[in-house]
This record gives C-alpha cells, structure tokens and sequence, in this order.
C-alpha cells in the first residue's frame, strides 16, 4: 500500500504504530514496514522525539518508543559487512545513518558508529570511537568526546560537554520509563555515568566518575537537601549544580563502624559560576 504525505502525518504514523505494535510479528501488515521506514525517518530528522520538554517538564512520548521497538520486531538479520575483514551482522530496519558533509557534523575518523533513527544536529563534533543509537536525540554544539556511549532514547541539549569515556544509559523498556535527559549547556565529566532516566538540568556539571542512577540519592551540602527518585519522579540534578564523587560513613552497622567503611554518595558541592565557566570554555575552540 502507498500511502499519501497526507496520510503519513505524525497523529497518522502514530495511530498506526500503537496498532501495529500490539501484533505479533506474523501478523503485521506489509504496510507496517512502510509506516515504519516514515516513523524512522521524522525521527532521524528530529521531528519526533522520544521525550520533549512542555511547560519546563520532560515527558514521555510512549508512541515513539513503541515504534522504535516495532522496527526491532519487523527488522529480519542482514548481512551488513564492509568487506571479508570488517563483518557486521543487524536488523535491516537499523542501518548506519547516512551523514554527509551537508550534515554539518564533524566524525573524526576512527570507528564512530551512528544509527538509523537517531538526530544528531548542526555543529555536533564526535570524537573517535563513539556510539549513538536509535531514538538518541543529539541537539546543536554538542561534543561528544572519544569513547562516549549514547544509549537508545537518551535526549542531549545544545552546547553540552560529553567528555571521554562517559556513559549516557538509555531505554526502551519500560515504555514510559523515561529516558536520560541531559539539559543544554551541561558539562559530563570522564567516565562519569548517568543511567536510568536521570534528568541533569541545565548547566550543572557532573564531576568526572560520577555515577547516576534511579536507586543514587545526591546530598546537596549548598542547600543542605537530599535529591533522589520517587513517586515516579526520576532523579534531577538541579540547575548549574556541581556535583562531584564524595563519601557517606555507614553508621548502622558495627562491622562498618569498626572498619571506618563508608559508600559511595554525589555530593553538590556548589553552584556554577564565572570562575567554573572559564574552567569548561576551552571546548568552544576545540569546534
């Protein structure tokens, strides 16, 4: 079946995602791959996206996780190979993304790999080896430093700094489980970790080795408050936060007393300022 442009608005492709989604495999339509290959398309062009910010609040659009997830379902393993020394076996739904110079995209040569279904914007330098996958959005002037992982859903602001070795979670299941957000203008420091829906306002900088997670609670010594998930609510790193790797004494156990152990905890040590800007501006030159 060919569809119209008219048909093939965004409520259409969306309407025929959730359909198709809730089939099982052997009962899809041949249009389903059709629907599918537009639904990648808006999503590689940053038409849609897997979470958007509204009113200033991250939600989740469970549609497009579930078209992501249905491409999986239609994908049939190909043959993907460069040549007899560089094989590579993948759903056919999730091809290399096509970049071209037009792109405005720096890729410094080196094993970079960018999939299908992901937006990387104007001005995004990336760094040898990196990997972004399906569903990532990568907004305008955003570095991505060598050995930096983007995982699947994961949204990243204009003008953030992922340094090398960083790893930026991401998820698909479950549906409305949000994804990591990471606001504009944040700094993510080497071999730090943000996992599980983690969202990182806007010019906080996260210490290098920081880990992040759903289950990590951040004590906050500037406000003298406590930020962890709940209720639903994911964790949140509060504007211009600088959050670095601390300790926390374990008090209620004899065994940790006696032995002085203590557990990993973030720790905001204070708020962003002149002096902390100067200190992440050399990137601006790197561009």
């Amino acid at each position: 079946m060919n569809f119209t442009e008219r048909e093939l608005s965004v409520e259409f492709i969306a309407r025929k995602i959730v359909e198709f989604y809730e089939l099982d495999a052997s009962h899809l339509p041949k249009e389903a791959e059709e629907i599918f290959i537009k639904f990648r398309e808006l999503l590689s062009t940053g038409k849609i996206r897997a979470a958007e910010k509204i009113n200033d609040q991250w939600v989740v659009n469970h549609w497009v996780k579930k078209g992501i997830l249905l491409g999986f379902k239609i994908g049939k393993l190909v043959d993907m190979s460069i040549n007899e020394n560089f094989k590579f076996f993948d759903k056919h739904t999730y091809p290399l993304k096509r970049i071209s110079p037009d792109s405005g995209i720096r890729i410094v040569p080196g094993g970079t790999s960018i999939r299908e279904g992901a937006y990387i914007a104007k001005g995004v330098v990336i760094m040898p080896p990196a990997y972004i996958n399906v569903g990532a959005y990568v907004d305008e002037g955003t570095m991505i430093d060598s050995h930096v992982l983007v995982g699947s859903c994961a949204q990243i602001g204009k003008n953030v700094h992922i340094s090398a070795s960083a790893q930026i979670g991401g998820v698909l299941e479950p549906i409305g489980q949000f994804p990591v957000i990471i606001e504009d203008n944040v700094f993510i420091g080497g071999n730090a970790g943000i996992y599980e829906g983690t969202i990182i306002r806007k010019g906080a900088v996260i210490g290098a080795g920081v880990i992040l997670t759903a289950s990590t609670q951040v004590y906050d010594i500037v406000r003298e408050k406590i930020y962890q998930s709940g209720n639903g609510k994911p964790l949140e790193i509060p504007e211009n936060a600088i959050v670095v790797m601390g300790s926390r004494a374990i008090q209620k156990n004899d065994f940790a007393v006696e032995n002085a152990l203590s557990i990993y905890t973030p720790i905001i040590v204070k708020y962003r300022d002149e002096k902390t800007d100067l200190k992440t501006a050399l990137e601006t030159i790197l561009r």
